[in-house]
Protein backbone atom coordinates (compact mmCIF):
# COMPACT_ATOMS: atom_id res chain seq x y z
CA UNK A 1 0.00 0.00 0.00
CA UNK A 2 2.65 2.41 0.48
CA UNK A 3 4.24 1.74 -2.84
CA UNK A 4 0.56 2.93 -4.13
CA UNK A 5 -0.16 5.92 -2.28
CA UNK A 6 3.74 6.24 -3.75
CA UNK A 7 2.81 6.12 -7.56
CA UNK A 8 -0.05 8.48 -6.59
CA UNK A 9 1.83 11.31 -4.86
CA UNK A 10 4.65 10.64 -8.19
CA UNK A 11 2.13 11.32 -10.56
CA UNK A 12 0.65 14.12 -8.77
CA UNK A 13 4.12 15.36 -9.26
CA UNK A 14 4.48 14.55 -13.12
CA UNK A 15 1.06 16.23 -13.21
CA UNK A 16 2.38 19.38 -11.45
CA UNK A 17 5.48 19.78 -13.72
CA UNK A 18 3.57 18.96 -16.86
CA UNK A 19 0.92 21.68 -16.18
CA UNK A 20 -1.63 19.27 -14.96
CA UNK A 21 -1.53 17.50 -18.39
CA UNK A 22 -2.60 14.49 -16.27
CA UNK A 23 -6.35 15.87 -15.62
CA UNK A 24 -7.64 15.21 -18.67
CA UNK A 25 -7.38 11.73 -17.75
CA UNK A 26 -10.20 12.31 -15.82
CA UNK A 27 -13.52 11.03 -16.64
CA UNK A 28 -15.75 12.92 -18.28
CA UNK A 29 -19.49 11.49 -18.58
CA UNK A 30 -20.85 10.13 -21.58
CA UNK A 31 -18.56 10.94 -24.14
CA UNK A 32 -17.39 7.54 -25.60
CA UNK A 33 -13.77 8.07 -25.93
CA UNK A 34 -13.70 8.89 -21.96
CA UNK A 35 -14.32 5.21 -21.49
CA UNK A 36 -10.38 4.06 -22.29
CA UNK A 37 -9.73 6.58 -18.74
CA UNK A 38 -11.76 5.21 -16.38
CA UNK A 39 -8.71 3.19 -15.13
CA UNK A 40 -6.30 6.05 -15.09
CA UNK A 41 -9.04 8.36 -13.40
CA UNK A 42 -8.46 6.04 -9.71
CA UNK A 43 -4.72 6.98 -9.65
CA UNK A 44 -5.03 10.69 -10.47
CA UNK A 45 -5.80 13.63 -8.68
CA UNK A 46 -6.40 17.36 -8.99
CA UNK A 47 -4.16 18.32 -6.65
CA UNK A 48 -1.49 17.48 -3.87
CA UNK A 49 -4.83 18.33 -1.23
CA UNK A 50 -6.62 15.88 -3.02
CA UNK A 51 -4.21 13.04 -3.15
CA UNK A 52 -3.67 13.86 0.47
CA UNK A 53 -6.93 13.59 1.49
CA UNK A 54 -6.96 10.09 0.20
CA UNK A 55 -3.73 9.23 1.13
CA UNK A 56 -3.92 8.04 4.80
CA UNK A 57 -7.55 5.99 4.10
CA UNK A 58 -6.42 4.62 1.39
CA UNK A 59 -3.54 3.03 3.11
CA UNK A 60 -5.81 2.06 6.28
CA UNK A 61 -8.59 0.37 4.07
CA UNK A 62 -6.38 -0.94 1.63
CA UNK A 63 -4.00 -2.75 4.21
CA UNK A 64 -6.62 -3.72 5.79
CA UNK A 65 -8.64 -5.54 2.78
CA UNK A 66 -5.05 -7.02 1.08
CA UNK A 67 -4.59 -9.09 4.39
CA UNK A 68 -6.94 -11.20 3.04
CA UNK A 69 -4.57 -12.16 0.16
CA UNK A 70 -2.99 -9.87 -2.45
CA UNK A 71 -5.09 -11.76 -5.18
CA UNK A 72 -7.88 -11.32 -3.94
CA UNK A 73 -7.15 -7.99 -2.90
CA UNK A 74 -6.55 -7.43 -6.46
CA UNK A 75 -9.64 -8.67 -7.81
CA UNK A 76 -11.41 -6.61 -5.50
CA UNK A 77 -9.58 -3.46 -6.49
CA UNK A 78 -9.99 -4.11 -10.03
CA UNK A 79 -14.20 -4.79 -9.76
CA UNK A 80 -14.25 -1.39 -7.39
CA UNK A 81 -12.15 0.76 -9.82
CA UNK A 82 -13.87 -0.36 -13.77
CA UNK A 83 -17.36 -0.57 -11.92
CA UNK A 84 -17.19 2.85 -9.99
CA UNK A 85 -15.59 4.26 -13.42
CA UNK A 86 -18.53 3.30 -15.43
CA UNK A 87 -20.66 3.93 -12.96
CA UNK A 88 -19.35 7.55 -12.80
CA UNK A 89 -19.07 7.63 -16.87
CA UNK A 90 -22.38 7.18 -16.53
CA UNK A 91 -24.45 9.28 -14.07
CA UNK A 92 -22.16 12.02 -13.40
CA UNK A 93 -23.17 15.40 -14.37
CA UNK A 94 -22.40 16.18 -18.18
CA UNK A 95 -19.55 18.40 -18.80
CA UNK A 96 -17.87 17.60 -15.00
CA UNK A 97 -14.54 15.64 -14.54
CA UNK A 98 -13.78 13.10 -11.97
CA UNK A 99 -10.76 11.77 -10.95
CA UNK A 100 -9.42 10.37 -7.62
CA UNK A 101 -8.90 7.48 -5.20
CA UNK A 102 -12.19 7.77 -3.29
CA UNK A 103 -14.10 5.13 -5.44
CA UNK A 104 -11.73 3.07 -4.63
CA UNK A 105 -11.38 4.04 -0.78
CA UNK A 106 -15.11 4.18 -0.31
CA UNK A 107 -15.54 0.64 -2.46
CA UNK A 108 -12.87 -0.73 0.32
CA UNK A 109 -14.64 0.56 2.89
CA UNK A 110 -18.10 -1.00 2.13
CA UNK A 111 -16.10 -4.49 1.16
CA UNK A 112 -14.63 -4.30 4.75
CA UNK A 113 -17.98 -3.46 6.25
CA UNK A 114 -19.66 -6.39 4.95
CA UNK A 115 -17.48 -9.04 4.02
CA UNK A 116 -16.90 -10.66 7.68
CA UNK A 117 -21.11 -10.66 7.84
CA UNK A 118 -21.32 -12.19 4.70
CA UNK A 119 -18.23 -14.68 5.10
CA UNK A 120 -19.74 -15.16 8.68
CA UNK A 121 -16.12 -14.71 10.31
CA UNK A 122 -15.94 -13.24 14.02
CA UNK A 123 -13.00 -11.17 13.08
CA UNK A 124 -13.81 -9.80 9.83
CA UNK A 125 -17.67 -8.44 11.36
CA UNK A 126 -15.09 -6.86 14.71
CA UNK A 127 -13.33 -5.19 11.62
CA UNK A 128 -15.79 -4.04 9.95
CA UNK A 129 -17.77 -2.60 12.80
CA UNK A 130 -14.48 -0.83 13.67
CA UNK A 131 -14.02 0.20 10.15
CA UNK A 132 -17.77 1.99 10.71
CA UNK A 133 -16.65 3.30 13.86
CA UNK A 134 -14.00 4.97 12.87
CA UNK A 135 -14.86 6.04 9.22
CA UNK A 136 -18.20 6.00 8.99
CA UNK A 137 -18.69 9.57 10.03
CA UNK A 138 -16.82 10.66 6.56
CA UNK A 139 -18.68 7.90 4.26
CA UNK A 140 -21.55 9.36 5.11
CA UNK A 141 -20.50 12.83 4.77
CA UNK A 142 -18.93 12.11 0.99
CA UNK A 143 -21.93 10.73 -0.09
CA UNK A 144 -24.16 13.73 0.37
CA UNK A 145 -24.96 14.96 -2.99
CA UNK A 146 -25.07 18.58 -1.89
CA UNK A 147 -20.92 18.96 -2.10
CA UNK A 148 -20.96 20.34 -5.51
CA UNK A 149 -16.64 19.98 -5.78
CA UNK A 150 -17.25 16.22 -4.73
CA UNK A 151 -18.20 13.18 -6.82
CA UNK A 152 -20.75 12.09 -4.52
CA UNK A 153 -21.66 10.04 -7.73
CA UNK A 154 -18.39 7.96 -7.29
CA UNK A 155 -18.13 7.53 -3.70
CA UNK A 156 -21.97 6.30 -3.66
CA UNK A 157 -21.10 3.74 -6.36
CA UNK A 158 -17.80 2.99 -5.30
CA UNK A 159 -19.33 2.15 -1.76
CA UNK A 160 -21.61 -0.17 -3.47
CA UNK A 161 -19.16 -1.81 -5.92
CA UNK A 162 -17.43 -2.62 -2.56
CA UNK A 163 -20.23 -4.28 -1.02
CA UNK A 164 -20.98 -6.31 -4.30
CA UNK A 165 -17.30 -7.52 -4.25
CA UNK A 166 -17.96 -8.91 -0.58
CA UNK A 167 -19.99 -11.09 -2.45
CA UNK A 168 -17.89 -11.80 -5.34
CA UNK A 169 -15.24 -12.58 -3.51
CA UNK A 170 -16.71 -14.27 -0.75
CA UNK A 171 -14.50 -17.08 1.11
CA UNK A 172 -16.50 -20.08 2.49
CA UNK A 173 -18.25 -19.29 5.78
CA UNK A 174 -16.43 -20.63 8.97
CA UNK A 175 -18.36 -23.73 10.10
CA UNK A 176 -19.88 -23.57 13.64
CA UNK A 177 -18.12 -26.08 16.30
CA UNK A 178 -20.07 -29.11 17.25
CA UNK A 179 -20.41 -29.08 21.07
Amino acid sequence: MLGWVALLWLLEVVDVISGHALDGLGITPREPSELIDIVPAAFLHFGFAHVAANSVPLLVLGFLAALGGLRRFALVCAVIIVADGLGVWLISPAHSNTAGASGLIFGLFGFLLVTGFVERRPLGILVGLLIAAVWGGSILAGLAPTQTSVSWQGHLIGLVSGVVAAYLFRRPAIPARGV
